[in-house]
């Protein structure tokens, strides 16, 4: 049996009494890369150091998709942690379709979507992939669940991958998490197939209760059967918190995507 994708896990996630560079340190001595969310929360320095493959990072601080203002500090933002990511050689800087607070909630929250939004997204998106083109790295826009993050604007995967795909561009990928995917839609496989041409990181997580695999409803090891006959060899990320060992969680998950 061999690992077919390129397995990592998010490290905020995991062993919460431990320091964060610990943690990292942790999951490249399993041979795993290794997941961020905010970068000011952490010493860049210490992080720098573990020398760890760092696969994918928040690319942004504030801002957002739709309107003039959100977009202009959208795009600075993102130019910035562009400086943070290279610094620690990041493979992908993550974006959502608007800045997210406490307990993941929008700001702001859009019940209702006004004509024009997606077309305005696309052009921030483009301005995002030329940016990201002159720093030389590379985004990716997540899907998210509308009962975790409510009014979320392109939150569904659908969106996601309407965005991602007219966008059409290499700075720009889709970070198909299938966590969100099962609460939002369901049907993963035809999700990711239909993901599949743009597909930079696909995360999991069960449900519910976001543990590892084996901890709720999804079938991840037919999900990795399915992934490794479309020809998927990519990222695949534990983003997932552990239900009792951090350890134990990842066996679990490695075992799941190792065929």
């Amino acid at each position: 049996m061999t690992q077919s994708f390129q397995l990592a896990a998010c490290a905020e996630m995991l062993w919460q009494d431990k320091p964060i560079e610990w943690r990292a340190a942790r999951l490249t001595e399993r041979g795993l890369g290794v997941g961020l969310w905010n970068y000011p929360d952490h010493d860049l320095s210490s992080l720098e150091a573990v020398g760890a493959n760092y696969t994918i990072m928040n690319g942004y601080l504030q801002g957002r998709l739709t309107d003039a203002e959100g977009a202009e500090t959208l795009i600075a933002s993102a130019r910035e942690t562009a400086q943070v990511g290279k610094r620690l050689g990041v493979d992908r800087l993550n974006l959502h379709g608007t800045g997210l607070g406490d307990g993941g909630i929008p700001i702001p929250q859009h019940g209702v979507f006004a004509p024009g939004m997606m077309q305005r997204a696309r052009d921030t998106l483009h301005r995002i992939c030329d940016m990201a083109e002159e720093e030389g790295v590379v985004f990716t826009l997540e899907n998210l669940n509308p009962w975790d993050h409510p009014g979320c604007p392109f939150g569904s995967t659908a969106d996601v991958l309407e965005l991602v795909s007219t966008v059409n561009r290499p700075q720009l990928r889709i970070n198909l998490d299938l966590y969100h995917t099962q609460i939002g839609e369901g049907d993963l496989t035809r999700w990711c197939e239909a993901c599949l041409p743009w597909i930079g990181e696909i995360q999991v997580a069960d449900n519910p209760g976001r543990c590892e695999p084996g901890t709720g409803e999804i079938n991840y090891a037919g999900v990795a059967r399915a992934l490794h006959k479309m020809g998927y060899t990519g990222p695949v990320a534990m983003e997932a918190w552990a239900a009792n060992d951090s350890d134990a969680a990842l066996d679990v998950f490695v075992a799941a995507f190792t065929l």
